[in-house]
Parts: C-alpha cells; sequence; structure tokens
C-alpha cells in the first residue's frame, strides 16, 4: 500500500518549474509547434530560425493593431517591448531541420511563371523580384528579412491576401502592400505554388547582406527594414 501511494502521488506531482524562456514560450509552441518549427494546418508559421528583427516587427505589429489576429493580440498585448525581443531572439537562435516541401499539384507552365517572378520579377509592370528582398535563396535577410522557404502555400496565400485587403500592415511604407496591388490572382497562384515546393537549402540561415538588385529593377522602400542599394526613396 505505501509502495502505491508513493507510485500515485509521484504520477500527479506538477512538472518542474523552469524559469527559462524555453517553458516561458510553450504558449507559442501550443500553435506555432514544437521548438517553432510550424503548426500542423499551414496557417501557424514556423517561427525557428527567423530573422530576429523580423520577428520582433510582427509581434510589435499583433500588438500595435498592423495584423489581426485576436489570439496573438491577446497574448502579446500585456508584454514589454523589451520581453517580445527576448522571445524573438529565442526563436531566431534556433536551428533546426525543416520537413520536405510538399509535391507540385499543378501543371509546369504555372511553376514556370511563379519562377520567373520570384527571381526575376516583371520589370515592365515594375514587379520586383521577391529575390531581391528576401534573398538569392530566399532565406531571408537579417536582421528583418523573412524568408520565403520551407512555408505552406496556404499560408502564403493568405499572407499576400491579408496585404492586399489591408488586413496586414506594416510601417511606412509598406512595400509589399505595394507589390501585392501590383500581382494579379495568377500572379500570386504561381508564385506560391513554386514557393511551396522548392526545399531549403542545407544551411538555410538568412543572409547578412542583400546584394544590389538586378540591373533595371526599382525596388520598394521598406518601412519595417533597413533600406538596400537601388529601392525607391
Amino acid at each position: 500500500m505505501t509502495l502505491l501511494l508513493a507510485a500515485i502521488g509521484t504520477a500527479g506531482a506538477a512538472p518542474a518549474f523552469e524559469d527559462s524562456i524555453a517553458q516561458r514560450t510553450m504558449a507559442c509552441t501550443a500553435c506555432h509547434g514544437a521548438q517553432g518549427r510550424a503548426g500542423p494546418d499551414g496557417y501557424y508559421p514556423r517561427l525557428a530560425g527567423k530573422p530576429a528583427g523580423y520577428l520582433y516587427n510582427q509581434l510589435l505589429n499583433f500588438r500595435d493593431g498592423r495584423r489581426h489576429y485576436a489570439l496573438m493580440t491577446h497574448l502579446v498585448d500585456p508584454l514589454s517591448d523589451a520581453y517580445l525581443m527576448e522571445i524573438a531572439r529565442y526563436f531566431s537562435a534556433l536551428e533546426l531541420p525543416y520537413a520536405a516541401p510538399a509535391a507540385a499539384a499543378v501543371p509546369p507552365a504555372v511553376l514556370q511563371r511563379g519562377q520567373a517572378l520570384v527571381m526575376q520579377g516583371d520589370a515592365a509592370r515594375r514587379l520586383p523580384a521577391c529575390v531581391s528582398c528576401h534573398g538569392q535563396a530566399m532565406t531571408g535577410v537579417a536582421p528583418h528579412v523573412p524568408g520565403l522557404l520551407g512555408l505552406p502555400r496556404d499560408y502564403l496565400n493568405a499572407q499576400l491576401g491579408a496585404w492586399r485587403t489591408g488586413q496586414r500592415r506594416a510601417h511606412t511604407p509598406d512595400c509589399m502592400a505595394h507589390i501585392v496591388a501590383q500581382m494579379s490572382d495568377e500572379d500570386i497562384n504561381a508564385a506560391t505554388h513554386w514557393l511551396a515546393v522548392q526545399p531549403v537549402p542545407a544551411n538555410g540561415k538568412p543572409a547578412a547582406a542583400l546584394p544590389p538588385p538586378p540591373a533595371g529593377q526599382i525596388v520598394p522602400a521598406c518601412g519595417s527594414a533597413a533600406a538596400i542599394p537601388g529601392t525607391r526613396p
């Protein structure tokens, strides 16, 4: 009987409290997946390894009303800027493998169009290449620009749609709102299909800096990131 009671007491004991950032961010990983690897439904993006400045800006955007999702707003509303930066730096420092990309489910012509938009843009329509800001390897640029690889197509579509409708905004000038306004539904469909089937390179870390944009392209200035050569004032 004594052994039985001891076993019951051990099984029912509360887990030890660790005053660590890993334990304090369990409220984040409940949706964004273990260690911030990404949620299983395609709508909660990966946090691990994203540039710290980008993660910090998004936490501020949810808190300050530039992005709209009630659960996130309630979660971050009482938190200080310093604590939000601590959370951002914690997830940014995690180096975890990415899941394999999904298989393509569209004709090759759609993927070819998507690749052209991402890698080259469309100068005739003043539509810059995605790599002009997100890095040639599309893994992001430290400290403020996120990568585009390793994200589900549903998430990519949702975010581009949110910029188009004004549900997602950034600091002025809002470069993504400007770019998405110039994209057709067919452009978005092609770009997100191609991005979603690309594997993340072995060294998937954000680039340290961006090169100048391709010849003939003017990249809109972005209020949430440092200016790069060739940006529009």
